[in-house]
């Protein structure tokens, strides 16, 4: 029974027709800003004129777009798709093997090192390469488009954890002691026990007890922890305290992932809970049942979590936004999970376990379609020196990290100190007053440029010149007799009535 499934987008390409009358109209739909308006129903006809222009304009955006992204996003995802009363989490590794091409099947694979493990794992933003690192000292960078070992050496000493800089030429591990940085031929380049070259940006202590649970906000570049009491704080390298405190969890936060758009959170705790946060609002969106030692989330938002040898998958396929079984994986009995992490651009979650490492397959995870101006999985060496300069020019510094990164780049409202005093504002106006009264009025035929008319029209220019000036001394001046006759009710109060009145809180 679970031998009969198809891929979503296993179906035979349609025609040009079939494209120009079907798919194009449904590309469209996906990008209009919902129903139209009711614009029979209006009696005013300038307003209805007006809005159906704007219709029109809204239809022709979003053909534009749905054009382009034809165009431009030619491959598009697909995912497991049950017949009957079958259901996607019931389908095997096996099975899929059998229906997917040979290029696909080779992602399924199980590299077992007892002797080194347990191991942990990296892909680089483009998803080409892979390092691996055991806990015995055993790392390793792997070409994963060819599947061919670049290059692996033995610290001989305890590695905790691994991960790209940049790009492929340079990875970090966390080692016994301190954290060292590689190239991808294996020599050492660096050993932080000290900062020889720059600074320190921050250095913090939570006061919040153990933490074990580390991740970067993709979006603004956030660092999340979490800690042993079950709170969730949020960092930037600036500040001593954190940006933001959640209590998500009654018990040991045990892992934390990001989606990729960076407003959702998943979170994982000891009370054998996994709940979905919403950061814009820093509300709980879903609660799933069940426990998980690690979670990340996929570039389409497919959540993976695990929890000893089990691998459990959550969609969100439907409108209400909440996230549903998808499929499920168990390891070879014995194997301990410890990491997952999705590899970018392809349908993959990769697996490191206490005996190796392994792959498997999960349809719809991968975004099909690459920019290769951010990541480009065939990026030449000329490419990626290009890369690498643009990225050094466009980096920013890191006070610029905050929760809200559209901030970055507005203007900061003037404080108080800098607001303009009252004869600054005078003057200001005096000399707008005078630029407008020396400016020539417009001769207009039929008695419309009598002296009276252009007197009148003046005074009126004048006026509106003058009220962004009035405004603020207006506004002060009622606030200043609203406290002022606020006062006077204290004082026209019987004393004896006078302790129960209003007070400000020095």
């Amino acid at each position: 029974m679970a031998e009969d499934f198809e891929f979503a987008d296993n179906v035979p390409p349609p025609s040009d027709h079939m494209e120009d009358s079907d798919g194009l109209e449904t590309r469209i739909k996906k990008y209009l800003r919902g129903d139209g308006a009711n614009l029979e129903a209006l009696q005013d006809k300038k307003l209805r004129g007006q809005l159906t222009v704007r219709e029109k304009l809204y239809g022709k955006s979003a053909e534009a777009a749905a054009k382009a992204e034809k165009w431009l996003m030619p491959s598009e995802g697909g995912y497991l798709e049950a017949e009957g009363i079958e259901k996607t989490w019931g389908i095997r590794q096996e099975s899929i093997a059998r229906e997917v091409d040979i290029s696909s099947s080779r992602n399924q694979y199980d590299i077992v090192l007892p002797d080194l493990g347990p191991y942990t794992l990296d892909f680089t933003c483009s998803g080409r390469y892979m390092a691996a690192a055991g806990r015995k000292g055993h790392l390793a960078v792997v070409d994963m488009k060819n599947l061919s070992l670049i290059k692996e050496i033995q610290v001989r000493e305890t590695v905790r954890d691994v991960i790209f800089l940049h790009n492929e030429l340079f990875f970090a591990a966390a080692q016994k002691k301190y954290p060292y940085i590689y190239s991808r031929d294996g020599i050492e380049l660096h050993c932080l026990k000290d900062v020889t070259m720059g600074g320190m940006v921050g250095n913090f202590r939570t006061g919040l007890g153990r933490t074990d649970v580390m991740q970067v906000n993709p979006f603004n570049g956030v660092v999340a922890l979490g800690h042993s009491g079950g709170t969730v704080t949020m960092w930037k390298p600036t500040t001593s305290a954190p940006l933001v405190k959640m209590l998500c969890h009654r018990g040991p936060v045990s892992a934390l992932a990001f989606h990729p758009n960076g407003h959702i959170m998943a979170t994982s705790g000891k009370e054998r809970k996994i709940k979905i946060w919403d950061l814009r609002k820093f509300e709980v969106l879903q609660t799933l049942p069940g426990h998980a030692n690690t979670l990340d989330f996929s570039q389409k938002g497919l959540l993976a979590a695990a929890t000893g040898s089990f691998v459990q998958m959550s969609g969100n396929f439907s409108e209400s936004q909440s996230y549903s079984r998808y499929m499920t994986h168990s390891m070879a009995k014995g194997y301990q999970i410890k990491k997952l992490l999705f590899r970018p651009y392809e349908d993959v979650l990769g697996i490191a376990h206490s005996m190796g490492w392994s792959s498997i397959l999960i349809p719809g995870s991968g975004e099909p379609n690459f920019d290769s101006w951010v990541a480009n999985p065939f990026e030449t060496s000329k490419q990626r020196r290009e890369k690498e300069v643009r990225s050094l020019l466009d980096k920013l510094p890191p006070e610029t990290i905050m929760l809200d990164p559209s901030k970055i780049g507005t203007v900061k409202p003037p404080s108080r100190k800098q607001k303009p005093t009252k004869q600054e504002r005078e003057s200001e106006m005096e000399a707008a007053v005078a630029a407008v009264k020396d400016m020539p009025m417009k001769k207009k035929t039929k008695g419309r440029s009598k002296p009276s008319k252009n007197a009148k029209k003046k005074q009126e220019i004048i006026a509106r010149t003058k009220r962004p000036f009035l405004e603020p001394q207006m506004k002060e001046e009622e606030a200043l007799s609203r406290k002022k006759q606020k006062t006077s009710e204290e004082a026209e109060l019987p004393k004896s009535l006078q302790r129960f009145a209003w007070r400000k809180a020095t």
